[in-house]
């Protein structure tokens, strides 16, 4: 049996059974005005974050959302298209879409303005998008990726790449892990698909992104996530695993690389009432700017006395300049 096919029987089991908890943190549920998440929803809400962010989703996009779960993402991204197809939602187990089908049914009985077929559910691989290019202004998935053995993560990535518009984003969640982990780990099959064991670094996980031709990247959160202790699992060291969530933007590669939003900012404190490097980047005294890190390496190598550089947070909000 292949680690897909493991993946897929739990994920069948999982929709056919409820499991809280089943590999993932619990994540805040978005509030908004008029909506209602279902019990049932939550109880399967296998994701380890959020891609629901607010600032994504203007004026109407068309979505795509891989891996359903129990469809609570796929609701709250209708919440923002109210329209017949507005959000696709893609899986590749039969289960798991008849028991969203299901669900979405019980919250149209909670959201008086919700209708099932605002989300139009599809079989489907994520290596192999029943989708057009171009066509799709936000994608999404939530601790699907992280599954995926190497080659099989740059078909899906290549996938997302090529079904978004120019300048759409692929909003998601992982788990990451910047300890090496040992073969048996990696290679328990069920481990992997319980998203223990398949967590690449957070360096590692932007350079897939950035391979596969997004431009610009964000790192919106890093969160704990779990913890693989020698007790419980076959490793002689305690694991550390983190949660991470990353907008990847379809945008041109600029030809200096791509631009990496750490949650990193410069505050220039000279005499002058700004500085400008003449390169775009104008930083008014006493005034955090958001930078990604290829403009942070630039500034510092200026070697200039003035101009404080914060660490990286994880936790970019927007704004800035690259």
């Amino acid at each position: 049996m292949s680690y897909l096919e493991t993946t897929h029987n739990v994920y069948k089991e999982a929709a056919l059974t409820p499991d809280i908890g089943l590999c993932c943190t619990t994540n805040p549920i978005w509030e908004l005005p008029g909506l209602k998440i279902p019990r049932i929803m939550q109880e399967m809400n296998y994701g380890c974050g959020s891609t629901v962010h607010a600032r994504d989703l203007t004026n109407n996009p068309k979505m795509l959302y891989v891996g359903v779960g129990g469809g609570m993402e796929l609701l709250q991204f209708a919440y923002f298209n109210r329209s017949k197809g507005g959000v696709i939602g893609l899986d590749v187990v039969d289960e798991m879409l008849e028991a969203s089908r299901k669900n979405f049914k019980i919250a149209e009985e909670q959201n008086d303005w919700f209708k099932s077929d605002f989300v139009d559910l599809r079989k489907g691989d994520a290596m192999n998008l029943p989708v057009e290019d171009n066509s799709i202004d936000v994608a999404a998935q939530n601790c699907l990726f992280n599954i995926f053995k190497s080659d099989d993560l740059k078909k899906a990535i290549a996938e997302m790449y090529r079904v978004l518009k120019p300048h759409g984003k692929l909003v998601m969640s992982d788990p990451t892990c910047e300890q090496p982990m040992n073969d048996e780990l990696r290679n328990d099959e069920r481990l992997r698909a319980l998203c223990l064991s398949g967590s690449l670094s957070i360096a590692d996980y932007v350079k897939a992104l950035t391979d596969a031709g997004f431009g610009t990247i964000e790192i919106r959160a890093r969160k704990p996530y779990r913890i693989l202790d020698t007790k419980n699992y076959p490793t002689d060291e305690l694991i550390y695993i983190e949660s991470i969530e990353v907008a990847a933007i379809k945008d041109p590669m600029p030809a200096d690389g791509p631009c990496v939003f750490t949650g990193r900012a410069a505050i220039y404190y000279g005499v002058e009432d700004y500085f400008d490097d003449g390169l775009g980047h104008t930083l008014l005294k006493n005034q955090p700017l958001a930078i990604c890190d290829k403009t942070t390496a630039a500034l510092q190598a200026l070697g200039r006395d003035d101009i404080f550089f914060s660490e990286s947070t994880f936790h970019y909000d927007g704004g800035g300049c690259c």
